[in-house]
C-alpha cells in the first residue's frame, strides 16, 4: 500500500486550494477482462498559481491535459497521484487512462459466475477507492456533481447514483448509458453496478409528494432465492419512519438495492444505489438472527442517505457521524417500524458485546477518533465507531428527550444539506432543541476512550434485608475517565413456580467512584441483582457472587429477553476479565441456552461458548472441556423443538465444536442421512458446514471436497470448498492453503477470507504451531504488496490465535518490538491479535 496513502494535513492543505464543481466520467467496459478505459473531465476552482495533486490508481495514463495544456504522464503521474502545477482560478483537467478491474472488493470489482459464465461488476469506493475507477480529489469534503457515461454490452443492466437512462446503441451488441448529474456528493458514495443482473421494480411516494422509483437487483443464478417483496416492504417502512423522524424528505431521485457477489462488508450506502452482500440472499435456511440482521442492514443503509450522503463528515475522524447514527437509527427504526420489536435486545447481545470488546483493546479510541491518514481510517470501521457510538447516542437521546433529539437532527439536516460537518455542528443543533449544554457530555463520552465497570456493593443484615447498597464505578488505568450514567437496578427473585421474576426496580443517576443507594436499604436481598436493568447505560456490569450463582442455575427462568441478555453479557464480561472461571461459564451456557428465545442472543452466546472452550479453559482440562461442550451441544440439538431456529443453531455449533472421532461419526451420519432430527433439513449450506467439520477432523479427503464442489458449482460452493480444504489437519494441506494465499495473489477476496477461516480452525490447532514463524515473516511483505482489504484478511485471518499460548504471545511481542517503525495501521492489527492472546492467558490462569 505504500504510495497510496493520504494524510489529513495533505487533505486540509488541498481543500484550502481547491473547490470542486463537477466531474464528467466516461467509462468503456467492453475492452476485455483486465482493464477498462476511464476518461475524466474535472472542473474546479483553485488558488491562482498554486500547485496540488489529484488521485488516480491506473495501469496506464495515456494523456493529461490541464487548461488546454498537455502534460507528460510520465512526468506528472506517480504513486497514485497526478501533480497539478500553476493552477488558474478556474480549471479544467482531462485525464485519459486504463484502469484495472479488481477481485478484492475494492474499486471496480469483476466477478465471473461459475454457474453460467456471466460477468458482473460492482464498485466499492469507501474509503479511498473511487480513484481506482476515475481521476478524483479523493477526500469527503471536496463534493461535486458527478455525470457518468458508461459503454457496456447492450444486454447488460447499468446502474449508478442517478436514474438509469435509456441506453443509446453504439453497435448491435454495445450501448452507452448517459446518466444525468448527481447532486453535490462525496466521491466515495458514487457507484457503478453493471452486468446481466435480474431486477424487479416498485415505487413509493415521498413525504414531499415525489414518486421515488425502487429497484431490487441480484445475479441471474441467485434470483430465485431473493424475496424482493419483503425487501420492498422493509424499505417502505424505513422511508416512512425516517422521513417523519428526520423532518427531511428522502434526498435522492431513486433508490436501488443491489445484492452483489464477493462483497467484503454487509452493505455500502452509495447514494441511491446501495450494494449488499449476497449473504442476504437466502438459498438455504438461515437463522432468525441473520434475517433480523438483514432488516437492520437495510435500514442502516437507508439511514445513511441522510447521515453520510446528504450531510457528510469533513474528514474521517468524524466517521461516527455516519456510522454511529446509522447504527442507532436503524435499531430504533427496526424496533418501532417493523415486526422485529426486540431489536434493542439484539443490539445489546451483538452490538454492545462488540463495543465492549473493542473498547478494551489497546487500540481503543474515542468515538471522535484521531485519524491522521487513510490507513488509520481503514482500521477504524470498528466496534467503537459503530456500536459504542450507537450506544452513546441511545443514551443521549434518552437524556435530552427523544422528541428534542429528533428535532435537533431535523435542524441539522436543514442547515447542512449537501455540505460537510464536524461533531460540533450536530451538538449545536441538539443543544438548541434540548436546552442542555452538551459540552461536558461530549468531552466524557465522545472525546475519551474506555469502558467503565459498575459493581454492586451489598451488605446484608441478619434478617436478610439490605443494610447497604452502593454502586462502585471503576475505569481502566490507561483511560481513567469516570462518567455519569443513567441506569436501572432490577431485583429478581425465584417465585413458587420457579420463574425468576423482577420484584423491584429503581432508576437513578450514577456518577463518581461510588454512589450510595439509600432507598434500597431495608429491602429483602433478592436472588439476583441486575445493574443497568433495561440497558440504558454503556458500561460493563458485574454480578455479585450470589447473583452469579443464581444466573448459572436459573438464567433460563428470567422471562424478559433483554434482562437475560444483560445477564449473559455480565457473565461473559466477568469471564473475559478473569474474574470468573471459564469452566463456570461453560456450565452457565450449557444449562441455560436451551431455553433462550432470542436468536441473536443464542448466536452470540454459542460463539462465546466455543471461544471459552478453545482458548479460555485451563490447558490441562481443555480437551475434556471441548468434548463436554460438543456433547452438550448435540444433546441440545436433539432436545430442541423440531424445525426451530435453536435446533439449527445447535447443530451448526456442534459441527463446529466437534473434537473427537465419535463426534465426527455423528456429523457424518447426520450429513449422510443415517441420523435424522425431526424438522431438520440438511440443505446445501448445512451440508457444507457438516463437511467442513469432517474435514477438520480428517474424516474426509480433498477428493471428497472436490466432489461436493462439483455438485454445488456456485460461488458459495467455491467458498465452502476453500474453507474445507484449508481445514484439513495435515501439514501438507495447511501448507497448500498457506501457499494459495501468501505465495500466489490470484485468489479473490471471499476465497481469501474463507481459506483463512479454514486454516485457523481450532480443531486443527496442533499443526498451527508450524506456521508461527512464517506468519511473522510474511507481515511486512504482505502489507506492502497487497490491497488493504486483502492484507487485513491475511494478517487477522491467518493469525494462529487458537494456540493461545505463551510462545505465540512472546513471538508477537517480539515482532512488535522489532518493527517499531512499521505502519501504525499494521501495528494496530498485530497489537489487537496480541491482546487476544494475552487475555486468553489471563483467563486460563484464573481457570486453573
Amino acid at each position: 500500500m505504500p504510495g497510496e496513502n493520504l494524510t489529513r494535513i495533505e487533505a486540509q492543505e488541498r481543500r484550502a486550494i481547491v473547490d470542486t464543481h463537477e466531474y464528467d466520467v466516461q467509462l468503456d467496459l467492453t475492452r476485455g477482462d483486465e482493464v477498462f478505459s476511464s476518461r475524466t473531465v474535472v472542473r474546479f476552482a483553485a488558488t491562482e498559481g498554486a500547485s496540488t495533486f489529484i488521485d488516480l490508481i491506473a495501469r496506464q495514463v495515456h494523456a493529461v491535459t490541464l487548461n488546454g495544456r498537455s502534460l507528460d504522464p510520465a512526468a506528472v503521474f506517480a504513486d497514485s497521484r497526478i501533480a497539478l502545477d500553476d493552477l488558474a482560478a478556474e480549471n479544467e483537467l482531462v485525464v485519459e487512462a486504463d484502469c484495472e478491474y479488481t477481485n478484492t472488493g475494492e474499486g471496480l470489482h469483476r466477478f465471473v459466475d461459475p454457474v453460467d459464465g456471466e460477468v458482473y461488476l460492482y464498485s466499492q469506493f469507501e474509503v479511498p477507492d473511487s480513484r481506482r475507477m476515475y481521476t478524483v480529489f479523493e477526500q469527503p469534503d471536496l463534493k461535486a456533481a458527478f455525470t457518468f457515461s458508461v459503454t457496456a454490452p447492450a444486454r447488460w443492466k447499468v446502474v449508478s447514483n442517478s436514474p438509469t437512462p435509456e441506453p443509446v446503441a453504439v453497435t448491435d451488441d454495445v450501448a452507452r448509458w448517459d446518466f444525468p448529474p448527481t447532486p453535490r456528493i462525496s466521491s466515495y458514495i458514487t457507484a457503478l453496478v453493471a452486468g446481466p443482473y435480474e431486477a424487479t421494480y416498485s415505487e413509493l411516494t415521498s413525504a414531499d409528494g415525489r414518486v421515488i422509483p425502487l429497484g431490487v437487483f441480484a445475479r441471474k443464478s441467485l434470483w430465485q432465492h431473493l424475496d424482493a417483496d419483503y425487501v420492498f416492504e422493509k424499505t417502505r417502512q424505513g422511508f416512512a419512519y425516517f422521513e417523519e423522524k428526520f423532518g427531511f424528505p428522502y434526498p435522492f431521485a431513486k433508490y436501488d438495492q443491489l445484492f452483489v457477489p464477493e462483497f467484503n462488508a454487509g452493505a455500502m450506502e452509495n447514494a441511491g444505489a446501495v450494494t449488499f452482500t449476497e449473504t442476504y440472499v437466502f438459498r438455504s435456511k438461515v437463522t432468525d438472527a441473520v434475517k433480523e440482521r438483514r432488516v437492520v442492514t437495510i435500514l442502516h443503509e437507508l439511514a445513511h442517505m441522510w447521515f453520510g450522503d446528504l450531510v457528510t463528515m469533513k474528514w474521517w475522524n468524524d466517521l461516527w457521524l455516519n456510522e454511529s447514527f446509522a447504527e442507532w437509527a436503524s435499531t430504533i427504526a427496526t424496533a418501532e417500524a417493523t415486526e422485529w420489536e426486540a431489536a434493542w435486545t439484539t443490539f445489546n447481545a451483538m452490538e454492545k458485546t462488540w463495543a465492549y470488546r473493542q473498547d478494551q483493546l489497546p487500540s481503543t479510541h474515542p468515538v471522535v477518533a484521531e485519524i491522521n491518514d487513510l490507513e488509520d481510517v481503514q482500521v477504524n470501521f470498528d466496534g467503537i465507531t459503530y456500536a459504542k457510538g450507537g450506544s452513546v447516542l441511545k443514551q443521549l437521546a434518552a437524556w435530552v428527550g427523544i422528541e428534542q433529539f429528533f428535532a435537533g437532527v431535523a435542524s441539522y439536516f436543514q442547515k447542512h444539506q449537501w455540505s460537510n460537518t464536524e461533531v460540533g455542528d450536530l451538538l449545536t443543533e441538539l443543544e438548541t432543541t434540548s436546552g442542555r449544554d452538551l459540552g461536558d457530555w461530549a468531552k466524557k463520552w465522545l472525546e475519551t476512550a474506555g469502558v467503565n465497570t459498575l459493581t454492586p456493593l451489598i451488605e446484608e443484615g441478619a434478617d436478610g434485608t439490605i443494610s447497604r447498597f452502593a454502586i462502585v464505578q471503576t475505569a481502566p488505568s490507561d483511560y481513567p475517565t469516570i462518567r455519569p450514567h443513567r441506569l436501572g437496578i432490577g431485583f429478581y427473585s425465584l417465585n413458587d413456580a420457579g420463574a425468576l421474576e423482577r420484584v423491584h426496580r429503581i432508576e437513578l443517576d450514577v456518577d463518581g467512584d461510588r454512589t450510595e443507594v439509600a432507598e434500597l436499604r431495608g429491602i429483602r436481598r433478592p436472588d439476583l441483582v441486575l445493574l443497568n436493568d433495561d440497558d440504558l447505560a454503556y458500561a460493563k456490569i458485574r454480578l455479585d457472587e450470589r447473583s452469579l450463582a443464581t444466573a448459572i442455575a436459573h438464567l433460563k427462568d428470567i422471562s424478559d429477553p433483554l434482562a437475560r441478555s444483560l445477564v449473559w453479557g455480565a457473565a461473559w464480561d466477568q469471564t473475559r476479565d478473569a474474574e470468573a472461571s471459564a469452566t463456570d461459564y461453560l456450565d452457565l451456557v450449557l444449562r441455560n441456552i436451551g431455553s433462550e428465545t432470542e436468536s441473536t442472543t443464542v448466536r452470540t452466546t454459542l460463539a462465546q461458548l466455543q471461544l471459552a472452550a478453545n482458548s479460555y479453559v485451563a490447558p490441562a482440562t481443555r480437551d475434556a472441556a471441548r468434548e463436554r461442550v460438543a456433547d452438550g451441544l448435540w444433546e441440545l440439538a436433539q432436545a430442541a423443538e423440531a424445525g426451530s431456529d435453536s435446533q439449527l443453531q445447535f447443530v451448526t455449533a456442534f459441527a463446529s465444536a466437534a473434537s473427537t472421532p465419535a463426534h465426527a461419526e455423528t456429523v457424518k451420519a447426520l450429513r449422510d442421512g443415517d441420523i435424522a432430527l425431526d424438522g431438520l433439513e440438511v440443505d446445501t449450506d448445512l451440508s457444507w458446514q457438516l463437511l467442513i467439520s469432517l474435514a477438520s477432523a480428517g474424516a474426509v479427503t480433498a477428493a471428497d471436497i472436490d466432489g461436493a464442489r462439483a455438485a454445488d458449482n456456485t460461488s458459495k460452493g467455491g467458498e465452502f470448498a476453500a474453507q474445507a480444504k484449508a481445514a484439513l489437519p495435515s501439514h501438507d494441506a495447511k501448507q497448500e492453503a498457506w501457499a494459495s494465499l501468501i505465495e500466489r495473489t490470484d485468489a479473490p477476496n471471499t476465497i481469501v477470507r474463507s481459506t483463512a477461516a479454514g486454516f485457523t480452525t481450532p480443531a486443527t490447532v496442533d499443526v498451527l504451531a508450524d506456521f508461527v514463524e512464517p506468519y511473522f515473516a510474511m507481515l511486512l511483505p504482505i502489507w506492502e504488496s497487497r490491497s488493504y482489504q486483502i492484507a487485513q484478511y491475511l494478517i487477522v485471518g491467518l493469525y494462529p490465535a487458537a494456540l493461545a499460548n505463551r510462545e505465540l504471545r512472546d513471538a508477537t511481542r517480539a515482532w512488535l518490538s522489532q518493527n517499531a517503525d512499521a505502519a501504525p495501521a499494521l501495528r494496530r492489527l498485530v497489537g489487537e491479535n496480541l491482546a487476544g492472546v494475552e487475555r486468553a492467558l489471563a483467563v486460563q490462569e484464573r481457570d486453573a
